[in-house]
């Protein structure tokens, strides 16, 4: 066994690159912000008044459809501002779309049918009231930044007229040039210093009402979705391994305690007549006993390893790499079996039989001559892939090994991937998060 070495992170940013980056990412969408809000002001106030004032014909709703498709597009620009400030992927709702060859009026009436398309509008409207102070507030402290940093380079240049006084000299601290300089200077320095908080304030306050409606109804809707997903497989997978092994204790087991108990019972018989046929009996109720064992024992391993309880993901998959049909390279990284390193208990249970149940469809179906196993770990996520140079030709089709492998995979949050052509090689992949 080869220990995998784990994926090079990328290089960070310098703290102070990091911060002018986000610096500049923010202060963009602030300004930026203010002339799309008053766009979709205007754009919200003249559709609900127009729309309003001509409902008492049929031009109302196809006017109030056609704004509501354009507070949808500018929707859309704004989810796109949203990933930079929030560092959040884009989510964008799944609208109500209408039928194919729906009639006229079926399309008017679907996107008033749906509530995004309402939060759409409904953001449109009262975006303004939070894009106009953050706007102020970020400009007036880039100027106290700006300003009071360089005073010191155009206070010569300032006219003061006979009586007036400076703030210095409010404040007591002189008459001079160098009050005055003194004073502008700590306040932009202090502008200055805390304009990324300021910034990022602001940032912030315009995106999460954007996010709030925009985005967080579609982001609880997916979450729930994929929730629901999640239990429907991970009820599958159970239910495809129970009746898998009910299937293999009745067939293998079960079937050799009945001939147990008959050979007993033929032995008990011959005890009396045939002492030597009873021994023969006895002997082979030995072996089927023995038999018997070694089938529980497999099957024991199959609901709940015991090496991978007590030794880690490293030492449970050797052991099936060891008793796999095709001769098996295994590339795992060995921290994940220390104390330190260890994965949670439903995330190992799931990777060691995505590995277990993958080398069975191997040894079944791929008439493969080698096969690959690599575990590593990635920032955030657990990495399987299993490779062999076999026929080709496995899905995920309901029915067979693979779709319980994904169903358990769903299950955990995770993705599959299966990569098999006709003529082969194939490539299972799964991601699990940890």
């Amino acid at each position: 066994m080869t220990a995998a070495p784990l994926a090079t992170a990328p290089t960070p940013l310098s703290p102070v690159r990091g911060l002018l980056r986000r610096l500049a990412r923010d202060t963009t969408y602030v300004l930026v912000g203010l002339p799309l809000a008053i766009v979709s002001f205007v754009l919200a106030v003249v559709g609900i008044a127009l729309s309003a004032g001509l409902l008492v014909t049929t031009l109302g709703l196809p006017i109030l459809a056609g704004f509501l498709y354009a507070a949808r597009g500018l929707a859309d620009i704004e989810r796109l501002r949203l990933a930079g400030v929030l560092d959040r992927p884009r989510v964008r709702p799944v609208y109500r779309t209408p039928e194919p060859g729906a009639r006229f009026w079926r399309r008017v009436f679907t996107p008033i049918r749906d509530a995004q398309s309402w939060l759409d509008l409904l953001h449109a409207f009262v975006r303004l009231l939070v894009a106009v102070p953050t706007f102020v507030l970020l400009v007036v402290w880039w100027v106290l930044a700006l300003g009071g940093t360089l005073y010191i380079t155009y206070d010569w240049a300032i006219p003061r007229g006979p009586g007036e006084q400076d703030l210095s000299q409010l404040l007591g601290m002189g008459d001079g040039a160098g009050a005055r300089i003194a004073l502008n200077t700590a306040i932009g320095l202090f502008a200055l210093f805390t304009l990324p908080l300021v910034a990022r304030g602001c940032a912030r306050l315009q995106a999460g009402l954007a996010y709030s409606l925009l985005t967080g109804v579609a982001e609880m809707r997916q979450r729930i979705i994929t929730l629901e997903e999640q239990k429907r497989a991970a009820a599958s997978a159970e239910a495809v391994a129970l009746r898998r092994l009910e299937r293999d204790i009745h067939d293998g087991p079960q079937q050799r305690l009945v001939r147990l108990a008959m050979d007993l019972s033929r032995a008990r018989h011959q005890l009396a007549g045939d002492p030597e046929a009873a021994r023969q009996t006895l002997d082979e109720a030995v072996a089927q006993t023995r038999e018997t064992l070694d089938e529980l024992r497999a099957l024991s391993r199959g609901i709940a390893p015991p090496i991978l309880v007590d030794r880690g993901l490293p030492s449970a998959l050797a052991a099936l790499a060891a008793r796999a049909l095709v001769p098996t390279e295994l590339a795992v990284d060995d921290d994940l079996g220390t104390a330190a390193g260890r994965l949670d208990p439903g995330v190992e249970s799931t990777a060691y039989f995505v590995v277990a149940e993958a080398l069975t469809n191997v040894s079944k179906h791929s008439r493969a001559n080698t096969c690959r196993v690599e575990v590593t770990r990635k920032v955030g996520r657990l990495e399987i892939t299993v490779t062999d140079d076999g026929a080709g030709g496995a899905h995920l089709a309901k029915g067979h090994g693979l779709s319980g492998i994904a169903d358990r995979v769903r299950a955990a949050g995770g993705t599959l991937e299966v990569d098999s052509p006709a003529d082969g090689p194939t490539r299972i992949h799964a991601e699990l998060p940890r």
